[in-house]
């Protein structure tokens, strides 16, 4: 919900007027949750999944429908602006990939929104008056604990590249799919001391054969088939996936990459106030709580972790975002590296 009275106020009493502004910022407060509830339900568009807890808190808590439509990452910008540009666009709310997001703002489809549940949040977490960063698409490896042991597993990204892995490892396909591209040169920059260093790793990766699938939704079943041993994947699946025997790696200290996940509303929002609503509570610690809990996803609400043990004391990094003529040249490298 905005509260921009509350902030004047706020910004303006002094001690002595602290206590009679108060109850005018509250009353404003419910005056717009009154109005998004007049306006009936928000409409919320994303790639994000398993968000029906979040759905249905928001509609117990606060009187107002969610409706919950999922587009894949691959699809969203074209579907969100085929939409637009018919006069037809429903979405109150947007999630995807942050560059998505960007392209979507860039084409004059977002509004400007600063939610005050996210006051807490990093800094970089707010790109400027429009997109909220929430949460990191967090990837890294994780393992079958019924073929692998702890003990063996690999504790550092280099150790994908031992031999002792060759047909053993499933990924998205890293000549097309676009996080994967991200996370591979995220590494480069992130988490390895030297190109050289990194590009032993990626042949010596590539040497293992491993299995591509399209994205990272497949990666989980032939781990938990036992087919394969290990997936560069999402740890979320581990929550996800339960009571599947998944853990996840590295554990040697190296950080967990991955791209950034943000959410906006639309420029010309059916129920503008249910969707301020909507973005209020989704940043909240409640439904963020919801998210990790359940969802498995690594959120940046303070405070708030997966239940996956370990994942709270690691380092968590968002990836730089990559246009899509770096997507096209690295996917073209990969291509000749995996694939000959």
């Amino acid at each position: 919900m905005n509260h921009p009275n509350r902030r004047i106020l706020l910004q303006l009493a002094g001690a002595a007027g602290l206590a009679a502004a108060l109850p005018a910022a509250r009353a404003a407060e419910g005056a717009d949750l009154a109005k998004a509830r007049a306006e009936g339900q928000a409409v919320f568009y994303a790639n994000i999944t398993a968000v029906k807890p979040i759905i249905d808190a928001f509609g117990a808590d606060t009187g107002i429908k969610g409706q919950y439509t999922r587009i894949s990452s691959s699809k969203f910008f074209s579907t969100i602006s085929t939409e637009a540009q018919a006069g037809k666009l429903l979405a109150d709310v947007v999630q995807a990939p942050l560059p998505v997001l960007e392209l979507l703002k860039e084409k004059g489809l977002l509004a400007p929104y600063r939610s005050p549940e996210a006051a807490g949040y990093p800094d970089w977490s707010r790109p400027d008056d429009t997109i909220q960063i929430f949460g990191v698409e967090y990837v890294s490896y994780v393992f079958n604990k019924t073929q692998v042991k702890d003990a063996d597993a690999p504790r550092r990204y280099e150790d994908l590249a031992d031999p002792k892995w060759k047909g053993r490892i499933v990924m998205a396909d890293p000549a097309s799919h676009a996080s994967t591209i991200s996370w591979l040169v995220g590494l480069k920059e992130k988490a390895f001391g030297s190109e050289a260093d990194w590009l032993a790793f990626v042949k010596g990766l590539a040497a293992n054969q491993p299995m591509f699938v399209a994205s990272f939704g497949p990666t989980p079943a032939p781990i938990e088939s036992g087919e394969k041993a290990i997936a560069i994947s999402m740890p979320k699946y581990i929550v996800t996936k339960a009571p599947a025997p998944l853990a996840w790696a590295p554990r040697g200290g190296q950080p967990l990459l991955g791209t950034p996940r943000a959410m906006a509303i639309t420029a010309k929002a059916p129920h503008p106030a249910a969707a301020r609503a909507f973005v209020d509570y989704w940043l909240g610690k409640k439904a963020a709580g919801l998210l990790a809990k359940d969802v498995g996803e690594y959120v940046l609400a303070p405070g708030v972790h997966p239940p996956i043990e370990g994942i709270a004391q690691v380092k968590v990094v968002a990836v730089r975002d990559l246009g899509d003529d770096e997507i096209q040249k690295w996917g073209a490298q990969f291509k000749q590296i995996f694939k000959g």
